[in-house]
């Protein structure tokens, strides 16, 4: 009897296991995403934790860090030539501006623990088709539109683009896809007011501009690089509004980390996340000081190719570490961008003295190059 009840079992087990399996996928189905905490989300996002759905035709379950990785040599790249894009600023044309190099265009980032989708412009126009993006930011958010448009151009080099640079805003339209592709300018994300005693920094308000910001499909963030700009010429206010007070300046990473909640606050207040995915595009890095990757140079001229490995001998960037403290506290889930390191191993991506502006530019990047990266690490977090 015990010998015939043990067979019985065996033989009824696999559709027990079916049954167990069914009911816990429908569980799972049944979880809705409002249950989980807004912080966890958040902080998995920024350090760019995400599940692939599916990698060459089979389901891949690890989590893959997408900003943990190296540089390796491709030929397939660069994705576009600069000669044929009609959106790149001359401060970022490298090639026409007489770089004689070509090999920092023949590197792409890898991920050490996955293996990130190649950009595909149609397919990017084709899933947001009559969408809106925007990148609300400085030069780096600049330097990130073009690269985005080069990058979109060149898969449907044919499709007619409507085309128009202002100020604030400038767009690209991809006409028959609806998809519009903005750029606001704003260094500082918070205000700067125009008064009597001059410009004045309000680092706790901001309403120039944010209501063109809250219908977008796609925000992508980012601020920094005006922050520690100093001098008359340079910095874009004479004063700084600091709650009730008024003063002439201030420890710069305090008032970065000040501005920065104000604008965490505006976001968790006014963006519709059931409609808006809001990205932060990280804090770019200059290279400007050798002695930082071990190199008597003094810049990053005449650099020919990055970095190897995976760290950067200088070490992290304190504004990198406000950004991750400011997101983690939000409520709204926005996805960092994380960008910093893999943009510190590349001391050979900048114009240098190749570039419209003149000079030795050691803070933005070639087109093509580096933004090219940030913009497929982009379309990998809405892909996957």
């Amino acid at each position: 009897m015990g010998f015939k009840f043990i067979s019985l079992f065996l033989l009824l087990l696999p559709l027990l296991t079916l049954t167990i399996l069914s009911r816990a996928d429908q569980a799972l189905a049944s979880d809705k995403k409002p249950h989980e905490s807004h912080r966890n989300r958040t902080v998995l996002a920024s350090a760019g934790r995400v599940k692939i759905a599916a990698l060459k035709g089979r389901k891949q379950t690890r989590e893959c860090n997408l900003f943990q990785g190296r540089w390796v040599f491709d030929a397939s790249y660069p994705f576009y030539d600069s000669s044929t894009c009609p959106f790149i600023d001359g401060e970022f044309d490298c090639l026409k501006f007489g770089r004689p190099d070509r090999q920092f265009l023949k590197y792409s980032w890898q991920p050490d623990s996955c293996t990130i989708p190649r950009f595909d412009g149609q397919a990017f126009l084709n899933k947001w088709r009559g969408k809106r993006v925007m990148f609300v930011g400085d030069s780096l958010s600049q330097n990130m539109w073009e690269s985005l448009g080069c990058m979109i151009h060149a898969s449907v080099p044919d499709t007619k683009t409507t085309f128009i640079k202002r100020t604030p805003v400038s767009s690209l339209i991809f006409q028959e896809y609806g998809v519009t592709i903005f750029l606001y300018r704003t260094p500082y994300l918070v205000d700067i007011s125009k008064e009597t005693l001059g410009r004045v920094l309000n680092l706790g308000t901001i309403e120039g501009g944010a209501d063109v910001w809250k219908d977008m499909d796609i925000l992508v963030f980012n601020s920094w690089h005006w922050w520690l700009h100093k001098g008359v010429e340079l910095q874009g206010w004479d004063y700084i509004r600091t709650g009730s007070s008024l003063i002439r300046d201030m420890d710069r990473l305090d008032a970065f980390n000040k501005g920065l909640t104000t604008w965490a606050q505006w976001v968790d207040q006014n963006v519709n996340i059931s409609q808006t995915r809001v990205f932060f595009q990280g804090i770019s890095p200059t290279h400007y000081v050798g002695k930082e990757w071990n190199e008597p140079r003094d810049n990053c001229n005449g650099q020919m190719q990055p970095l190897s490995g995976s760290t950067y001998p200088g070490g992290s960037l304190p504004a990198a570490s406000i950004v991750s403290r400011v997101l983690s506290s939000m409520k709204t889930p926005v996805y960092l961008l994380d960008i910093t390191t893999l943009s510190q191993l590349r001391k050979d991506a900048h114009p240098s003295t190749y570039g419209a502006a003149g000079g030795s530019d050691c803070s933005h990047w070639c087109l093509p190059g580096l933004p090219d990266t940030w913009n497929q690490l982009l379309y990998a977090a809405l892909s996957m």
